[in-house]
């Protein structure tokens, strides 16, 4: 999706800082606030940039946050080393992963490294949201798990809304 200034403006907002190394919007929510970005491989001072899908949507972010700090992530990790469906479909979205970001160029610096912990572990579940809402379900199978255990949805965001109550 298309970068509009408005977008910039709003990822600004969210991100408390200009964002660095934007290609496009690859996820909005309902209210139709940027909630995923899709950064270049490298960024624009040249420094290599792993993470494709960048979740910048404060109310996922903070929900995501809140599950991360449940300690999750080794109860995944667990479920991956025991599940081998599981982890032939996590390891899956790490060749997803790799060959989207691949369409924006050669990195040799991160070529391999995907993001999150794929494809043996879940390191960041941040990274692994932005994948799945990137990307649509069916994909990235611990980002889909991590989504069912937040208490938002795309449909059901409020942000703007919020937004409107905060400053009125």
């Amino acid at each position: 999706m298309t970068v509009t200034d408005k977008d910039i403006a709003s990822l600004n907002r969210q991100l408390g800082r200009v964002p660095r190394g934007v290609i496009s919007i690859a996820a909005r929510c309902g209210c139709g606030e940027p909630t995923v970005v899709e950064t270049a491989p490298r960024l624009e001072d040249g420094t290599p940039f792993p993470t494709l899908y960048y979740l910048t949507h404060p109310q996922v972010v903070l929900e995501v946050s809140r599950l991360e700090g449940s300690h999750i992530m080794s109860e995944l990790t667990e479920r991956l080393e025991a599940d081998e469906e599981l982890a032939a479909k996590y390891r899956a979205a790490h060749d997803d992963y790799l060959a989207r970001r691949r369409r924006h160029g050669e990195v040799e610096e991160i070529d391999g490294i995907s993001a999150g912990g794929m494809p043996t572990r879940v390191k960041c579940l941040h990274a692994l949201v932005g994948h799945s809402l990137a990307v649509g379900p069916g994909v990235n199978p611990i980002g889909d798990m991590a989504l069912e255990m937040i208490d938002w949805t795309v449909a059901g965001c409020t942000c703007v809304k919020d937004r409107e109550n905060q400053s009125a």
